[in-house]
């Protein structure tokens, strides 16, 4: 596991900070990496009343992160780059690749303590994982001295169960953009084209002589969208693409709905095989979308994060269960909904993101 975060330079806080939310703050500024890899452990020292400005980065390979300071509250200023209507928490969630930006304000006056910053996994599906905690320690500066230090209790954060998806999807819900004058929320109002995707585990047999770790020893997980699980390419999608040399490459028959519908998170199917291909969706410039994705309980219902390469979406809606195309759009969050790049499909529910496809890539 790796968990990383980084406190911005004075530049990027005077830039960044200047926002109508933006009050005057006392900043102590300066650069820190945390990083698990080393085997010391991590001390950020701060002092009283002071405000800092954390960027917490998500730097796991395939680990949804909770992360706390123990008795510190940290306000949440911006995701992924974009800034969101502040909120507090005692917890975050990060899921891998997300990036956010809190303020942390330490205690007016020395404590007589030192604090634990504890990382540790959200998992709610089959396999193996790291059950580990990564910890750092926040220190307030003694004018002093250091000695003090040895003599003072080290206090604990509470992070959530493992798999506390109710705490993970209430979370996740408080995320809002400004949708200023000044930072729009340009959410398609309207869309061009809508898809329905089921995202989930299911199995491929295991290669001739060999063991896997799947469910049986003759199967292995593969992970799939409308049951079709990726085949990597010898050559770039988008290079083949752009000279016309996409045949044998890729196809453009990637499925737009489930090709046979079911109970997504009810009892799964029996056949838990899934096909395999280099299948993709090829959109016209500029056309808005609509995009549905549905976690599965083939093998085991879990959380999915996804990141959409290139765009960022809004999240304009989530839920538990099997999302009602009928019912479940008049609730969608239109006004004010989280732009973001990665976000998590729910443990046994729905996400839906809207997005513009304006931007085809460009090619070295």
């Amino acid at each position: 596991m790796s968990f990383s975060f980084l406190r911005c330079d004075r530049d990027f806080i005077k830039n960044k900070i200047k926002t109508e939310f933006s009050k005057k703050l006392n900043f102590e500024i300066s650069k820190i990496i945390i990083n698990v890899a080393f085997a010391d452990t991590y001390k950020l020292k701060v002092k009283p009343g002071k405000t800092y400005l954390l960027r917490l980065i998500n730097a796991a390979l395939n680990d949804e992160l909770f992360f706390s300071i123990a008795n510190h509250t940290l306000t949440v200023v911006e995701a992924d780059a974009v800034y969101v209507k502040p909120f507090e928490a005692d917890t975050l969630l990060i899921t891998p690749g997300q990036t956010t930006n809190v303020l942390l304000k330490t205690k007016p006056h020395l404590p007589n303590a030192t604090f634990y910053m504890f990382a540790g996994p959200y998992f709610s599906g089959m396999g193996s994982f790291d059950n580990s905690t990564t910890a750092g320690v926040l220190v307030y500066k003694h004018p002093s001295s250091n000695n003090h230090l040895k003599k003072l209790p080290t206090l604990k954060p509470t992070l959530p169960p493992i798999n506390a998806t109710g705490f993970v999807a209430n979370f996740t819900k408080k995320f809002r953009s400004l949708a200023s004058a000044k930072f729009p929320a340009n959410v398609p109002q309207t869309v061009d084209r809508k898809f329905f995707f089921t995202v989930g585990l299911g199995t491929n047999p295991c290669p001739k002589n060999t063991t896997c770790q799947g469910p049986n020893n003759n199967t292995k997980f593969a992970a799939s969208i409308n049951n079709v699980s990726f085949v990597l390419p010898s050559v770039a999608l988008l290079q083949s693409y752009f000279f016309g040399q996409s045949n044998g490459v890729f196809t453009s028959d990637f499925p737009q709905n489930p090709t046979i519908p079911f109970n997504y998170t009810g009892t799964p199917p029996n056949n838990t095989m899934v096909s395999n291909g280099t299948k993709a969706v090829v959109l016209t410039f500029n056309t808005s979308v609509e995009l549905v994705m549905q976690g599965t309980s083939i093998v085991a219902a879990e959380s999915h994060p996804l990141h959409l390469h290139g765009f960022n979406f809004f999240v304009v809606g989530q839920g538990f269960g099997n999302y009602d195309p009928n019912k479940d759009p008049s609730n969608f969050n239109l006004v004010d909904p989280m732009e973001r790049n990665t976000a998590g499909v729910p443990a046994g529910g729905w996400i839906a993101i809207r997005f513009l496809a304006d931007n085809p890539g460009a090619l070295c």
